[in-house]
């Protein structure tokens, strides 16, 4: 039997400095409990689907949400999110675009493919800090999810 980890994010992220500012302002809220961070697509459909340098994973658990960045090496957050919308075991975790593309087509296809949320990165240090938190808060705290 597959259950979701409420507290367990998975976050996407291939910038070093916004993955480590986003895990640090997540690890601050009391709602989160673990981070699994990958640097691109195809290493987010590894760890849900339990392949390549995660074959070994519990495939019984999975993540209460995924942060996907869109601008990611081999396989890029768009990409990613068509394969867990189309998959009976991934549909419906919340998945959250946090990202710094303002292009309107971007924001379209995100929801048109299934996202939960779009969110643009701000530039401020302290504003994205505050704005990592306030994602972990109502996602995995406030929201109700199956």
């Amino acid at each position: 039997m597959t259950k979701i980890i409420k507290h367990r994010i998975l976050l996407a992220e291939d910038n070093p400095d916004d993955a480590l500012l986003t895990t640090m302002a997540l690890e601050e809220s009391p709602a989160c409990h673990e981070i699994i961070h990958v640097v691109d697509g195809t290493l987010v459909l590894d760890y849900l689907f339990a392949r390549g340098e995660y074959a070994d994973r519990d495939t019984s658990e999975l993540p209460g949400i995924i942060i996907l960045d869109l601008n990611m090496p081999k396989m890029n957050g768009l990409e990613a999110l068509k394969e867990i919308r189309a998959n009976e075991l991934t549909k419906r975790i919340p998945v959250v675009i946090l990202t710094t593309s303002t292009h309107d087509e971007d924001i379209v296809q995100s929801y048109d493919l299934g996202a939960n949320s779009y969110v643009r990165k701000p530039v401020d240090f302290d504003e994205f800090g505050e704005l990592a938190k306030q994602l972990g808060l109502y996602w995995l705290v406030m929201n109700q999810s199956v």
